[in-house]
């Protein structure tokens, strides 16, 4: 497959390919995307003008959150934006099928970013998929997303997220494959190269700091709608690792990359507000947390679905070995104030402090495909709001020391101990599957049930260590 235009670290190039044989989006487009404006464009343009950008990312995530990235000269962006860019779809993990391959490209120009004066990150913006109707594709997360906002919306809710994104900065050693810390001092002059290049491309971050890891650190960025903070999450870990590549070091987002040390999570803290105000629908004054019934039926959906909604926001294999005791990692279903081993934990706030009051979700790690992550978080709430799910107790106590008799006793369940536990109980959930929708669904579960039985296959050096010789 031929590539065109310049590709950038962290990012996979696809062919901009042959004149497409059927029609471009008609204007029904305008409706699907809700972009658009001349004016818009324009002012686009200008701004790619001004900084001398002469070729662009356009950018989307295939079923696994993978970037993938069309680049087309600047001035084309007028063009990609009314008409669509085509590509070949069936070149995509999880998209068509080679007879229905033919998609389209639609830049969301709200996602328009240009990167550090020294154009290492260059220019891009994310786009939604669409097939040759000018109708969202089933298949792309972003319009998975965008549908379970508007179903929030229709039930007076607004969505909005704020993540805590934990990684490691390491060095590698080219001679033996081996990974090891960066040095402190090194990797916290590049943590601050980081969060000026994310300044930049006019992301927040509210707060950066060394973990409990060596060479492990976390960004925490600010809330916002769960859109532009699953765009955000898509650009931010790009540009992590394009900063660390170029530094010398290898940032990675793999949960569990160290035995024995902190796994890396993406708590996540959200917020249902009503649609249009700034009220928290999850704030009640005269409850002891503070919750609302909203509230509670929405941490009872979570926890409802929690077995299924790991396959989405833990979805590698390697994340089953971040729910282990001991490292701040859920392993019960379960909610509570303090409890920082509990699954969802609802953060202490100052009285009177509406604004605060957030429903933190600790599952999520950063492997995991924002869009699907947030959406199928998203749905479970809601179901639990719709059939007005009673909240179990929560449970302070130190989860790490409870045995299987004393979860029965207090009536939890717990997070699944593998990727293929996981993936058994998504396959049966209702509700994920109207989260993700059939299509989507099926090719999630395919292609990861595929990355489980090539792990089960694998001989691992613990196994040639422990019986190489003993057997």
């Amino acid at each position: 497959m031929t590539t065109r235009g310049r590709a950038r670290p962290g990012a996979r190039t696809i062919a901009h390919g042959r004149t497409c044989p059927r029609r471009p989006p008609t204007a029904k487009t305008d409706a699907a995307a809700g972009r658009a404006s001349s004016l818009g464009i324009e002012r686009a343009l200008e701004r790619l003008s001004e900084r001398g950008i002469r070729f662009l990312d356009l950018r989307f995530v295939d079923v696994l959150g993978t970037v993938k990235s069309i680049t087309i000269p600047a001035q084309r962006l007028a063009h990609a934006v009314r008409n669509g860019e085509w590509f070949d779809g069936s070149s995509v993990e999880g998209f068509a099928r080679v007879f229905e391959s033919d998609m389209f490209l639609r830049p969301d120009l709200d996602t328009l970013t240009i990167g550090d004066p020294d154009g290492v990150l260059g220019a891009q913006v994310i786009c939604d998929l669409l097939t040759p109707d000018g109708e969202r594709f089933a298949g792309d997360p972003r319009g998975v997303l965008a549908r379970a906002l508007a179903e929030a919306a229709a039930l007076g809710f607004d969505y909005a997220v704020a993540t805590e994104l934990e990684f490691f900065l390491l060095n590698t050693d080219a001679a033996n494959g081996s990974v090891r810390p960066g040095r402190h001092d090194r990797a916290s002059d590049v943590r601050q190269e980081i969060v000026s290049a994310l300044d930049h491309l006019g992301i927040t971050v509210e707060a950066s700091h060394h973990e409990v890891a060596a060479g492990q650190y976390e960004l925490d960025l600010a809330l916002s709608n769960a859109l532009k903070s699953a765009d955000h999450l898509v650009t931010l870990k790009h540009a992590v690792k394009a900063v660390a590549q170029r530094r010398g070091l290898l940032a990675t987002f793999m949960p569990k990359p160290i035995f024995g040390a902190a796994g890396s999570g993406m708590h996540t803290h959200q917020v249902l507000s009503g649609v249009g105000r700034e009220s928290n629908a999850f704030y009640d004054r005269a409850d002891q947390y503070q919750l609302s019934p909203v509230a509670k039926h929405f941490i009872a959906g979570q926890l409802a679905h929690a077995r299924a909604l790991c396959a989405l926001v833990a979805p590698l294999v390697n994340s089953y070995k971040r729910f282990v005791p001991g490292f701040e990692a859920p392993v019960a279903i379960s909610w509570a104030q303090v409890n920082r081993s509990a699954l969802i934990r609802v953060p202490r706030a100052g009285i009177g402090d509406r604004a605060a009051i957030r429903i933190e979700f600790r599952a999520p790690d950063p492997s995991c495909n924002p869009y699907l992550a947030f959406a199928a978080m998203l749905h479970a709430g809601l179901s639990g709001i719709r059939q007005k799910l009673p909240l179990p107790p929560p449970v302070e106590e130190n989860l790490y020391a409870f045995d299987p008799e004393a979860l029965a006793r207090h009536q939890l369940g717990q997070l699944p101990r593998s990727l293929a536990e996981a993936l058994r109980d998504l396959r049966q959930d209702d509700v994920m599957r109207d989260a993700l929708g059939v299509h989507l669904l099926e090719r999630f579960i395919e292609a990861k049930e595929m990355e489980w039985q090539s792990y089960e296959k694998q001989v691992t050096g613990w196994e040639l260590d422990a019986y190489l010789e003993a057997y």
